[in-house]
């Protein structure tokens, strides 16, 4: 059945009063186009009636998520020539025992950069307690971190440490711009990941500015568990990498 006034559909994946506006729906799947291997060598995408017609939707909904991509500079448009995917491969993240973000971007980018943008001392809620090992209430040393490559915000990430243990943590950290340094600091000069979990979901507001994307990007989210060389829990983390800029890959044990 036809609503009057609606866009017809034709794409089993757009899905209206979902709560994700189509044009963010249509960039989503614009991204694939890429990935699925659907274009031209150069990158170009097809006419925007063309994408109108698979997609099950108006050629305004098209312009708006082309609009957003450019604004995000996922995509880019030449006068007369049309608009074409920039040439900007990925970053690889690798995920395994000894996960360090300059270490695991090394080599990638000409400038690697850890910057705190705030600290604090608060109670730690049930998934931190969980994630420590540790009451909860119990308190723990928030930071909040964005990394750069080559200038370009690449992840941003929430971290918990046990108070007790670790009660310099901030400032070894505004010292060293490191983890793995600020924990050297501390006493402790070796950690592993005790688990991961890796999920994808479209980007917040917060991650809208933090990273610096435009409306409908998806973002990977790491969630994380560090140990101590005696298996006890030191730190707590939720990491949000941009991911038109990074690839996660996991190493084997």
């Amino acid at each position: 059945m036809t609503v009057a006034g609606a866009e017809p559909t034709q794409d089993a994946a757009i899905r209206r009063n979902s709560g994700v506006s189509l044009w963010r729906q249509i960039s989503d799947r614009i991204r694939r186009l890429e990935t699925d291997g659907q274009l031209d060598p150069d990158g170009r995408l097809p006419p925007e009636f063309r994408l109108a017609e698979q997609f099950g939707v108006n050629r305004h909904t098209v312009r708006s998520a082309i609009s957003h991509l450019v604004q995000e500079g996922v995509l880019r448009t030449e006068q007369g020539r049309g608009t074409f995917f920039r040439s900007r491969p990925r970053l690889a993240y690798p995920i395994g025992r000894r996960t360090r973000f300059s270490a695991g971007l090394e080599g990638q980018a000409s400038t690697l950069q850890m910057v705190l943008v705030e600290s604090a001392t608060i109670r730690a809620d049930e998934r931190v307690a969980v994630g420590l090992n540790i009451e909860v209430a119990a308190t723990v040393i928030w930071l909040r971190t964005i990394g750069l490559a080559d200038g370009e915000p690449v992840s941003t990430a929430e971290s918990w440490f046990p108070a007790d243990r670790l009660p310099g943590i901030a400032d070894a950290f505004r010292r060293t711009g490191s983890v793995t340094a600020a924990l050297s600091l501390l006493g402790i000069d070796d950690y592993t990941r005790r688990a991961t979990t890796l999920t994808a979901t479209h980007a917040s507001d917060d991650d809208l500015a933090r990273l610096k994307l435009a409306p409908g990007a998806i973002v990977l989210v790491a969630v994380g568990v560090n140990v101590d060389p005696d298996g006890r829990p030191i730190q707590y983390s939720e990491t949000r990498f941009s991911a038109d800029r990074i690839e996660l890959t996991i190493e084997s044990a």
